[in-house]
């Protein structure tokens, strides 16, 4: 074993960027993200000096194998080159190649390893390689489950896109070598474990054999002992083509290990204890098929601690974790990373020789949880949210950087597990319960917490892993200062929220809205100031009069035309001169799953004869969106509210038992944001609402019966 003790991994980036061909269309990730030559800079910036970075076929021979574009490949290697970032070339990211080819044409291999040979040629200072990324998740994709082209659902298709994605990955090397004589092979492969009951045993030891193919190909394993060998015969796949990995030519120089928090599955043929999307089967019998980190299982047989180990034991080769990635909210990512990087470097201490931990997605993904199959722009973050004019550092972005400088991520939102190592999480309760903490987690006050707006902000930090203080006005009016004083010296938050506040005018007189809207927020940004906390408060829409006749953004000036507006603007100004560094957050109306539909139009502006309806905030994307900012350490003012229009036909077909009523109109207060859309559209939330709002109609109508 190699003497790996005392090696600290490295920490690597990677960049989302499959091309994935769906029908005739073909989806980008580099063009989706808004990925730039200028992020190279804000990558190197993190301290990142080894990255996974492609060179596709798709984009350099889209059309032709003889006629090759390599304009935008050495444009941005030749940046990497001068900042003197290494990077991993990969030459097919869960693609099936240009249009000429795919992944079930014999001539697939050879022809990926024209465009390796291409690359190799253009850039013989490159050292790693990935020819072909993830070649079992993506042969799954294809040619199983028929997700992606060439979209069919057969073993043998399986079978023949798996094997032509590794032979390509054989000659690809091979043609490289030729030109780069000490060129490394960095195999990655998405890697968990398949678990279950008794009954379904059969089940997750065939998964279980299943997804060490692609790497037992390369690493010259499939001999005629192998469990697969046979399976590989019968469906089409000739003993010399089996033959050609049996030299080891093939086998990886550092094994790239994909992990996600939902790699690992659990089988279960008692389909009535899982939700409905989990079910499915096989030609036998019905089972659901679940997070196995949901399920009552032994802690150490989950995790990436328990898979690492399995996958050194089983090859004894060099790894890497080549993505960590969790689309979760931003502590969920920044526990993620943590976790991972910790159990990487546990292992390393052990003995095993783990060579680097990969930041993946420094700029996001869209439309993964869908695996890119439909178009709904779900945009996850990652150490950069691309959401506005300029890619904007998240606190996952912070936690690379400390990393990456030798530093341990110490966040407040750290000092609890992640989900999935929390109670809450099972389907079913477990055995035992979690082991306690073994220091009391820092956490956040907040004050307002009774109110609509507090309840939710409670429920999502609870949810969330953020342990919350919620006093009441009893034991804090934050009207007086010394209350607040006292309370956050016996708590000790690391934030405060302001969710305190009069919304509506004419229940009780100016002076009492202005002394708790205004003088409140005021005496919590003095004492925040003065503690070093964070804190975030909230004014509504009607800061401003509605008479611009655009979307207001957050550098125009605060203009409101009725108490409440006036109250809290000028809240927001002294909040900001007593504590520069707060974040306001600015919010259209407020609606959320406990309004009915009548009850949404009331608190909203009206929709009337085809007048669009713009300035809703749907509570739960403004409460998600709002704590991610938090916890990135956002300061200023930003606007969040569900952008589109929707019109009273549109409105009228979600909600049909809507009437508008002429009475409701008003003037339209729109917000738009100069800093970034951190929310779904108002169409999407809208949807979600009615969603709800017709589960809870049929569900009063069953109780009735």
């Amino acid at each position: 074993m190699p003497d790996a003790s005392h090696r600290r991994p490295e920490l690597w980036g990677g960049v989302e960027c499959s091309i994935v061909r769906l029908g005739e269309e073909y989806r980008s990730e580099f063009e989706e993200t808004g990925h730039s030559l200028a992020d190279l800079d804000r990558i190197a910036a993190l301290g990142i000096r080894t990255l996974r970075y492609p060179v596709l076929w798709e984009t350099v021979s889209p059309d032709h194998p003889d006629r090759q574009d390599w304009r935008l490949a050495d444009e941005r290697l030749g940046r990497l080159k001068d900042l003197g970032i290494t990077p991993i070339a990969g030459l097919l990211h869960h693609g099936s190649g240009p249009r000429y080819t795919n992944m079930l044409d014999p001539a697939f291999p050879e022809g990926l390893a024209r465009h390796a040979e291409g690359v190799a040629r253009r850039y013989p200072w490159l050292e790693m390689f990935t020819p072909v990324n993830e070649p079992l998740t993506t042969a799954r994709f294809s040619g199983l489950y028929g997700l992606w082209y060439p979209h069919r659902r057969d073993l043998a298709s399986f079978l023949r896109c798996l094997v032509n994605e590794c032979l390509g990955t054989l000659l690809a090397m091979r043609a490289i070598r030729r030109i780069i004589p000490g060129a490394r092979l960095v195999q990655t492969e998405d890697l968990g474990k398949v678990f279950s009951t008794p009954q379904l045993a059969y089940q997750a030891a065939y998964e279980n054999e299943r997804r060490w193919l692609s790497l037992d190909l390369l690493a010259g394993r499939v001999d005629r002992t192998h469990p697969w060998y046979q399976t590989f015969i019968r469906n089409g796949i000739s003993e010399a083509e089996l033959a050609t990995f049996l030299s080891g030519e093939a086998v990886p120089d550092i094994l790239g290990i994909n992990y996600y928090a939902t790699s690992e599955r659990y089988l279960d043929e008692a389909l009535q204890l899982y939700p409905s999307c989990f079910h499915g089967g096989n030609a036998r019998e019905r089972y659901a098929d679940v997070e196995a980190v949901r399920v009552d299982l032994p802690q150490d047989q989950l995790g990436a601690r328990a898979r690492l180990t399995e996958a050194w034991e089983r090859y004894r080769i060099p790894i890497a974790i080549t993505e960590v990635h969790h689309g979760s909210t931003r502590e969920e990512q920044l526990r993620w990373l943590a976790d991972v990087w910790q159990s990487a470097c546990g292992l390393s201490r052990d003995g095993l020789d783990i060579r680097a931990v990969t930041a993946w997605s420094l700029f996001g993904a869209v439309d993964w949880n869908t695996l890119l199959t439909e178009r709904r722009g779900f945009y996850e973050p990652g150490a950069f949210d691309t959401r506005g004019p300029l890619p904007r550092l998240t606190a996952l972005g912070k936690a690379v950087r400390e990393i990456a400088g030798g530093v341990q991520p110490s966040h407040p939102a750290l000092d609890r597990p992640g989900w999935w190592r929390r109670e809450g999480r099972h389907y079913h309760p477990p055995a035992q319960p979690a082991p306690p903490l073994l220091k009391r987690p820092r956490a956040i006050l907040i004050a307002g917490a009774g109110g609509r707006l507090g309840r939710e902000l409670v429920r999502h930090c609870r949810q969330r892993g953020l342990d919350v203080i919620c006093p009441s006005r009893q034991e804090m009016d934050i009207t007086r200062i010394a209350e607040i004083e006292s309370t956050v010296l016996a708590h000790r938050p690391w934030a405060v929220i302001n969710a305190a506040g009069i919304v509506e005018e004419g229940l009780v007189p100016q002076r009492h809205i202005f002394g708790v809207n205004s003088l409140g927020a005021e005496n919590l940004a003095k004492v925040c100031s003065r503690q070093h906390i964070a804190l975030m408060t909230f004014s509504p829409e009607r800061v401003f009069d509605g008479a611009l006749g655009r979307a207001y953004v957050e550098g125009d000036a605060i203009c409101p035309a009725c108490v409440i507006g006036g109250s809290k603007a000028e809240a927001e100004r002294r909040v900001l001169r007593a504590h520069g560094d707060a974040l306001v957050i600015r919010a259209g109306r407020l609606f959320g799953p406990e309004d009915d539909a009548e009850t949404v139009l009331q608190g909203h502006a009206a929709v009337l004869e085809g007048r669009p309806f713009l300035t809703g905030s749907y509570a739960p994307d403004l409460v998600r969106a709002a704590l991610d900012l938090l916890v990135d350490g956002e300061t200023g003012a930003w606007h969040l509210s569900n952008q589109g229009a929707v019109s009273s036909a549109e409105f009228a077909r979600l909600f049909p038992s809507f009437r508008a009523s002429p009475g409701a109109a008003r003037r339209l207060i729109v917000l738009g944001s100069e800093r970034g859309s951190a929310m779904p559209s108002l169409g999407d939330a809208l949807e979600r609402h009615r969603a709800i709002h017709a589960e809870r109609t049929e569900s009063f109508a069953i109780a009735a019966q």
